[in-house]
């Protein structure tokens, strides 16, 4: 996906992204594909967020003595939480398993768990 006018943000992740949009669309009904897209795009985008803030925790963690493990840092900074088992790099390491799509689904209802802002919000019904 490339910007013609050189305004759009290239944050490095898109074109990954866009290939896994791209692959999903032809296999799924398009009600059921924006819940998939999004829900990809959304766990990302927390992920992200939830990864450097870990990594400024885990840098000042014997000056400082802070917990990347701790919630309450996170919830400091107004990041969500996201439990282990939906970290964005555990679930980049299964991607290719057949089981994906029930990864992100329980990724989805474990941020769900952790974070009461997000009750009723990431899951749907199918």
């Amino acid at each position: 996906m490339k910007y013609k006018n050189g305004n759009g943000a290239n944050l490095g992740f898109e074109n990954k992204l866009w290939e896994m949009a791209d692959k999903l669309r032809g296999h799924m009904d398009a009600s059921e594909y924006k819940h998939v897209v999004l829900g990809l795009i959304f766990l990302k985008y927390i992920s992200d967020a939830f990864q450097a803030k870990y990594r400024q925790l885990e840098a000042a963690k014997e000056t400082e003595y802070t917990d990347p493990e701790d919630r309450d840092e996170y919830a400091a900074a107004n990041i969500f939480w996201v439990p282990k088992v939906a970290r964005w790099a555990k679930l980049q390491t299964s991607a290719k398993q057949p089981t994906i799509g029930k990864l992100v689904d329980d990724a989805m209802v474990a941020i769900e768990k952790e974070n009461p802002k997000l009750k009723g919000v990431l899951s749907y019904p199918l």
